[in-house]
């Protein structure tokens, strides 16, 4: 995998990463949209299946997270401008978007602002904006979330302080989540260490702008839309996609019986197998 700093218009740098060409005349390039606290490597348990699939994956590190630079002013919407970006000095013209959970409303917001560029969307584990109407945005999440979330949406300062105080809430995962880090998504254990390493700077913009208006409105994701949740999910409960998926015009949702905030990426092939059969249709 190929990695490399990329400058953005206003001077910051986003660490981008790339696993190359695929050999394919159809080739599809994949831009993962990585959770909350992550670095934007794409991700290793997919590049098999992605392989067969001539799907290319690239990836960046989002503001304040591993070799990207801080940007307090970003919103949400901002993941559009810098996908972009990474994808104008990769030489990657139009491409599909795919999210997990903090990447799930980023992978959004490139539908929406993204319509030259974006053939299509997957969006896994998302939380909705903050306040949605109509959604009961507490029901069903851990205590240890929902505390996090209530800060952020004070702001930046109380955040710092309940992170600070608050271990993670194992109520967050239920036991298939426990199954899949043990297993076929351990992975993760190594790129929320790598997210972590220097501080807490990039999951706090994560849930401040996550918390804050996002800067788009979910009517506006014209490109084809893939809304997937597991029903068990208690770090963001499978209300919050089905809230989105409501709201985007051209959107699809696949609700996963019994899986969580993380088992719900065992189904992550066949999100890939619906990009590419809908880019090709």
């Amino acid at each position: 995998m190929h990695e490399a700093d990329v400058l953005t218009d206003d001077r910051r740098v986003l660490h981008a990463y790339d696993v190359g060409p695929t050999g394919r005349p159809d080739e599809l390039a994949v831009l993962w949209h990585h959770g909350t606290p992550n670095i934007g490597a794409p991700p290793e348990p997919l590049f098999e299946p992605a392989r067969t699939l001539g799907i290319r994956w690239i990836g960046y590190d989002r503001p304040g997270y591993g070799g990207s630079t801080p940007h307090r002013d970003a919103t949400v919407a901002s993941a559009a401008a810098d996908s972009r970006q990474v994808a104008d000095q990769l030489g990657i013209g139009r491409f599909a978007v795919f999210g997990h959970s903090g990447g799930g409303a980023r992978a959004l917001a490139c539908g929406a602002l993204l319509p030259d560029r974006v053939r299509a969307v997957v969006s896994v584990s998302s939380p909705a904006p903050w306040p949605a109407d109509g959604l009961d945005y507490f029901a069903g999440m851990s205590d240890g979330t929902a505390r996090e979330l209530r800060a952020a949406t004070r702001g930046r300062a109380e955040l710092e302080e309940v992170l600070a105080a608050n271990e993670f809430d194992p109520q967050s995962f239920v036991p298939p989540d426990y199954a899949a880090l043990d297993g076929n998504w351990s992975w993760f254990n190594g790129i929320v260490q790598a997210a972590t390493a220097n501080g807490l700077d990039g999951m706090i913009e994560d849930d401040v702008t996550a918390m804050a208006p996002w800067g788009f409105d979910l009517t506006e994701v014209a490109a084809q839309t893939l809304i997937v949740h597991g029903t068990d999910d208690r770090m963001v409960p499978s209300s919050h996609g089905e809230w989105i998926a409501a709201r985007c015009p051209a959107s699809e949702l696949r609700l996963q019986p019994g899986e969580g905030h993380i088992s719900v990426l065992d189904s992550a092939p066949a999100a890939l197998a619906w990009l590419r059969q809908v880019v090709a249709a």
